[in-house]
This record gives C-alpha cells, structure tokens and sequence, in this order.
C-alpha cells in the first residue's frame, strides 16, 4: 500500500509540474486551435519547453500503473486531487497567475470534500479489483468521450462570439476531465493485464481488451483539445477542473465498473457520498467568465500624454 500511496504523490508532482511546463510554453507560441491539429503538433514539437513538460505528464500516467495495482480507485482519486495545491502554488510563482477569492474558497472546498472520500477508506473492507467486464466498461466510456468532445466544441463556438464575456475555462475543464476520465479507467485496466504470467501474456491480454484503443483515442483528442484551452485559460483555474471531474468520474464509475465495494459502515458511506455531492457542487458554482476589461466611463476620453 504505501508503495501506491509514494506513487500517487510522485504522479502529483509530475503531473502539476508538466501542466506548469506546457501552458509556459505556449503562451510564446502563436495562437493553436482544435481545428487545426497538425499546425497544433508541429508548434508545440518544435518548443522544448512544451516536451519536457509532456515528458513529465507522460511519467505521471506511468505512475499510476504502479498506484492502480496498489490502491483502491477511490483511495487513489483522493490523492490525486490533493495535487491541486501543488498546482496552484506551482501556477502562482512559475506562471504568475493570481485566483480570485472565490476560487480559493473553492478550491479550499474541493480539498474537504475530497478528505471526506479518503476518511470514508477502510483498509478491512476496501479491495484492489482487477478486472471489469468489456461491455460494461464500453458502456461508460463511449457516452462519456462524446459528452466530452460535445461539450468542449460548443464552448469552442460560444468563444467565437464577439461580444461573449472571457471565459475562465470551466467549460474546457469538464470536457477535458471526461476525456481524462476514460484514459483513468483505461489505465487502471491495463495494469490488472500487468499481472498476467509473462511478457507475452500480459501483451496479448492488453491488445485484446479496450483499453489500448481508448488510451489511443483519448491521448490523441485530449492533447489537442488541452493544448488550446491551456493557451487560452488560467492553468490555475482549467487544471483543478479537469482533476476534478477525472477522480469524480473514476472514483465513481470505476468502483462501480470494477465492482469494488462502497463502504458497509453507515459513517464511512456517508462521508464517501457528502464529499462527492460537495465536490460536484462547487464545480457547478465555479465562475465561469474572468471579469471584463475596466471600461471608461460613458462620455469620457481617455487621456494621452501630450
């Protein structure tokens, strides 16, 4: 267990530390979008900034092999989330965002409501799953890549309207959250295929399963679709999202899908589900605009040195 619990950390670490790299990165490139991928790849391939941060995402997925064979999902999601200060500290000195007090609160929140799920934990009664069924996991899965992908297109077309406030990110947040989700689920079934006897029975078990199909699908649209919304929002404000949505969705569908046990004791079940109603709660009452530019008064000049 504390093998998965130094792995989680290790992840957080890489993983706040990549996202810090890459939204560095590309706010020196030219403007990416989602409808233009392959200028996208050739402008962030050519940053060695931007590889060393996807570097270290990279090591941060590899982590969690380590963390899914060890720990419970929802045990895991707890960790993880608790990366966000990490984050916010990393995006304050290295990036020079500010967060509003609001998003602090809310922020503050989510850390709670995700203690809440790690003090639900019994080691007696919590089981490490390793298999789920195929159907199932198609099930949760495909719906979910095409809400993602929805989503973040029609935020796509709202922020192309002239006069729409500037976005926080939010949006992006959730659809890229999703997207993340289902890689999280994906990666929890490759490592169950990591105990199979032998190199070549874990391959071949790999390859006949899901889940590098959807690692394939995921990796592909979630680097395009977090690339630009990291250029164009707060990292401070689009990662905590995205974390967010990602461990409620695979600590959720997870431990239903791999058929680990929700908590018997009436104490631990409650604070398993009150911390992920907060959680979702105070995602919804995020803000989802920056507030707009200070404008002149009506009927005022603005003044020029002479």
């Amino acid at each position: 267990m504390w093998w998965g619990v130094a792995a989680a950390l290790m992840a957080n670490t890489l993983y706040s530390l990549g996202f810090v790299l890459e939204k560095r990165a590309l706010t020196s490139l030219p403007e990416v979008t989602i409808r233009e991928p392959a200028r996208l790849l050739r402008l962030v391939l050519g940053s060695p900034l931007w590889i060393g941060g996807s570097l270290a995402l990279a090591a941060g997925f590899a982590a969690q092999l380590v963390v899914y064979r060890t720990l419970p999902i929802a045990a895991a999601q707890g960790i993880f989330v608790s990366g966000l200060v990490l984050l916010v500290l990393l995006s304050s000195r290295l990036l020079g965002e500010e967060t509003t007090g609001r998003e602090r609160y809310a922020l503050g929140a989510i850390l709670g409501a995700l203690l809440m799920v790690v003090l639900s934990l019994d080691e007696r009664t919590d089981t490490v799953s390793q298999a789920a069924p195929y159907p199932l996991i198609l099930l949760v899965c495909v719906p979910s890549l095409a809400a993602g992908v929805w989503l973040y297109g029609s935020a796509e077309r709202r922020a192309r309207h002239r006069h729409r406030m500037p976005t926080t990110g939010v949006e992006y947040g959730v659809a890229v959250g999703l997207l993340y989700g289902v890689s999280s689920l994906a990666i929890k079934g490759v490592s169950s295929h990591l105990t199979a006897s032998g190199p070549l029975g874990a391959v071949t078990g790999i390859l006949r399963s899901p889940y590098p199909y959807l690692l394939l699908f995921t990796g592909a649209f979630g680097l395009v679709m977090s690339q630009a919304a990291l250029q164009r929002c707060r990292a401070s404000l689009i990662v905590p999202v995205c974390t967010t949505v990602t461990c409620l969705f695979t600590a959720v569908l997870g431990t239903l899908s791999f058929g680990e046990a929700l908590p018997h004791d009436p104490l631990h079940l409650a604070l398993r589900l009150a911390g992920t109603a907060l959680a979702v709660t105070v995602l919804l009452s995020m803000p989802r605009h920056d507030p707009s530019p200070a404008q002149p008064p009506i009927g005022t000049k603005e003044l020029t040195p002479p």
